[in-house]
């Protein structure tokens, strides 16, 4: 009983209390995130008592909450009534603790889910590996002296190595889906503006996403359902009415348009990454290629954007506390302060003619496949990679394949694709904006023919 689904049909049934659950959890947590690292707080004494709660209302007949009992962590992004919402930083750890829950928090409470934690991640969310300069690296659980990804990657870890069978991320270029497909587990990036991002502090406001990770199909499905919805306190949060996509999952994909990105998105890969793209592609009978044009400027100008958007937010603590950032974060934060307006303007310009083509592809091809990242998990500390025969920097381009799609807020899933002793590899699956549904089902097709899978993964140090 790992998955999210099944937990709270059991904790419904009576079968197993919420509380029992949550301590369940909270006892997973002390055993085995001190080689983990996924957590920088624990909030066990509320989720006990949010846990009790529900089985109160179980017990007085009230069976409708759709995750009730499910342990769930989130990012530390996230504001948590009670704790300093610290971003991963040193600077945010002496400021006041949350006065209410981020809304995507209080959207998983409503539905029954009781948080116990919130997750470790690279500082600002600008950073693809969780190598916290402050509180340490979250370790994947896969190969312990290996990074989970980032800037997500204590989210990511914390699914894989079976502490919580949910937890939320974000994702600026590619934060939600390089520490999924590292780590082995479904990582979602929703359509830009789908989910509210109020509550959550942002690194770079035309670009940030929220989403899940999960260890099925179901219950990424299941929590998006949950999320959706207009919230006037993000002001980019869609007032598109709520699709529901839990009830179309088993729905035949033989209808949908499945093609394989080529060009851009079959170079610079380790041989391993683009077989796993084969591999669902084999599975779905795909032969089909398109080609995603100026990819490789989209990701330029999502350099310029990031950084620019970054540095601006976070001037004022870059000129007052400069000594307490992470040095590679500062360093990044300093350069995107002297982009000159003009590359912004134009990285802007370049961003609307580029969905315009992305549109124009995305006319004939329903669901496009592409690699997560390049390579697997590299080591912790490790800093270059030969790619193409050439030694590049790891940690800009575990985000490849993944920024391109962010630039202009596509929504994407991230499915895992495990190999037997050895490390798995993500494969994405792009649609056009709104058309989630089109990629769950194709993605829980995938699950049903044992091709994608994200089983409870914890190899612990001797």
């Amino acid at each position: 009983m790992n998955d999210a689904v099944s937990i709270a049909a059991a904790v419904r049934e009576g079968k197993v209390s919420a509380v029992e659950v949550t301590q369940a959890a909270i006892a997973r947590i002390a055993a085995r995130d001190n080689q983990l690292n996924c957590f920088t707080a624990v909030t066990a004494e509320t989720a006990l008592t949010d846990a009790a709660r529900i089985d109160t209302e179980i017990a007085q007949g009230n069976h409708s909450r759709m995750l009730a009992g499910v342990p769930f962590a989130v990012k530390n992004l996230f504001d948590i009534a009670g704790l300093t919402t610290l971003a991963g930083s040193k600077i945010n750890a002496g400021k006041p603790a949350a006065s209410q829950d981020a809304a995507a928090i209080a959207k998983l409470k409503q539905a029954g889910a009781v948080l116990v934690g919130a997750l470790n991640m690279d500082e600002y969310a600008y950073g693809f590996v969780t190598e916290n300069f402050h509180y340490g690296a979250t370790h994947n659980p896969h190969d312990l002296q290996r990074v989970a990804g980032g800037s997500s990657g204590g989210s990511a870890a914390a699914v894989a190595a079976g502490l919580v069978p949910l937890t939320l991320g974000s994702d600026t270029n590619g934060s939600i889906r390089v520490p999924a497909a590292l780590c082995g587990v479904f990582g979602f990036k929703p359509t830009y503006g789908r989910l509210s991002r109020a509550g959550v502090a942002l690194l770079s406001s035309s670009f940030d996403h929220i989403g899940p990770f999960a260890r099925s199909v179901q219950d990424i499905a299941t929590v998006f359902d949950v999320l959706q919805g207009e919230d006037d306190r993000d002001p980019i949060c869609t007032k598109r009415p709520p699709e529901l996509v839990l009830s179309q999952l088993k729905q035949d994909i033989s209808d949908i348009r499945i093609a394989i990105a080529a060009d851009y998105f079959t170079k610079g890969a380790e041989a391993e990454a683009l077989a796993a793209v084969q591999k669902i592609a084999d599975a779905l009978n795909v032969t089909e290629y398109v080609t995603i044009p100026e990819a490789h400027r989209a990701r330029a100008a999502a350099f310029v954007i990031t950084a620019s958007e970054g540095a601006n937010l976070h001037f004022d603590k870059l000129r007052s506390h400069p000594q307490d950032f992470d040095p590679a974060t500062r360093d990044r934060f300093l350069a995107g302060a002297l982009i000159p307006n003009s590359w912004y303007l134009q990285a802007q310009r370049f961003r609307k003619w580029y969905r315009d083509r992305i549109r124009e592809v995305l006319q004939n091809v329903d669901v496009i496949l592409a690699p997560t990242t390049p390579i697997s998990a590299p080591l912790i500390g490790q800093q270059t990679m030969i790619l193409d025969g050439e030694e590049i920097l790891v940690r800009p381009h575990l985000g490849l394949f993944t920024q391109p799609l962010s630039f202009i807020g596509l929504p994407v899933l991230s499915v895992p694709i495990q190999r037997p002793n050895a490390l798995p590899f993500g494969v994405q699956l792009i649609a056009a904006p709104y058309n989630e549904a089109l990629i769950l089902r194709v993605a829980a097709a995938l699950e049903a023919k044992g091709v994608v899978s994200a089983p409870v993964i914890f190899n612990a140090l001797n």
